[in-house]
């Protein structure tokens, strides 16, 4: 799917500047709004096929019929590990692009089906399991979405019980979250170039986009700040997928992590951006891959190549 490297892209990189995507298939978690339903548009007007993973079908059925380009839409409850094994065991054809989109942010306290808690769940477990179930199909690359956040909180993957029972906050868990996704994007393309793998992990973080992931805050007064913030000082949903997107497209290394070029991350043209040291720690992601296959049951499916 890479066409264009990242020395020659323009400055002022945006969708436009998308590949010629005819013959190539996309999966875009959560594609019926936001920020997933700006990548999906943008991915099918560049010839991709996309399909729209989506817990509601009604909901997803009239966000593809406004993409223009080849759509189809799929049912994926990222919350519930039956819904996400589902939806693996109906796949059957080579699948170039992977993005896990979907997510929640800083709900109030909340459990999975499965009875993990809700932004770890979803954000880290749902994709953990779908991202390893769908690997045998994948020929280009994953795109986890995570998030500048992943600095908050503790800093920290709360490995003794990563569901926070006692000492919940809406922003430690989901800075734990998008800790997570950083972490498994890490220790994937470590195992992608373990098992000889093509395949490239990416992930990428929008910066300060308006999308409706702000509205559902526990505190009233802190959905009230951020109501004001996604009009006053946030970029658009459009702006915030260029990472994204230019995550699915360019010609990077493994693992690398794209986010907005501006003053603090929080708005601009796509770059490769930096990450926290916890984010960076190959020990912590070993670790933490461990941990969501015991939780998951879902294991790495490729072995290594033979050195012999």
């Amino acid at each position: 799917m890479a066409e264009t490297t990242e020395a020659r892209t323009p400055r002022s990189w945006n969708a436009t500047h998308l590949p010629d995507l005819t013959g190539r298939t996309a999966v875009i978690t959560g594609a019926n709004s936001g920020l997933g339903l700006v990548t999906a548009e943008a991915l099918a007007r560049a010839g991709a096929h996309v399909v729209f993973a989506v817990r509601d079908l009604a909901r997803g059925g009239a966000a593809a019929a406004k993409a223009s380009g080849s759509t189809e839409v799929r049912r994926l409850d990222l919350a519930d590990l039956d819904s996400v094994r589902e939806f693996a065991a109906g796949w059957d054809r080579p699948l170039d692009l992977l993005i896990n989109n979907a997510g929640v942010m800083m709900l109030p306290e909340q459990r999975t089906k499965q009875g993990f808690e809700m932004q770890f769940g979803t954000n880290h477990l749902g994709h953990f399991a779908l991202t390893n179930l769908l690997l045998p199909y994948v020929t280009d690359r994953v795109v986890t979405v995570s998030s500048g956040l992943h600095r908050g909180g503790d800093g920290v993957i709360h490995f003794e019980d990563v569901n926070l029972r006692g000492r919940y906050t809406p922003t430690r868990a989901y800075a734990q979250s998008k800790l997570a996704n950083l972490l498994f994007t890490l220790e994937l393309q470590r195992r992608l170039t373990e098992a000889g793998s093509a395949v490239r992990a990416f992930a990428a973080h929008p910066g300060y986009a308006a999308t409706n992931l702000q509205s559902h805050h526990a505190n009233s007064l802190v959905r009230g700040f951020m109501a004001v913030g996604n009009k006053v000082f946030a970029q658009s949903d459009r702006a915030g997928a260029q990472p994204t997107l230019y995550a699915a497209s360019q010609d990077l290394p493994g693992a690398s992590y794209v986010g907005p070029s501006g003053l603090g991350e929080m708005r601009g043209a796509p770059t490769l951006v930096g990450r926290s040291t916890a984010a960076s720690d190959p020990a912590a992601a070993r670790r933490l891959w461990t941990l969501s296959e015991e939780l998951t049951g879902v294991e790495w499916p490729l072995k290594p190549v033979s050195r012999a």
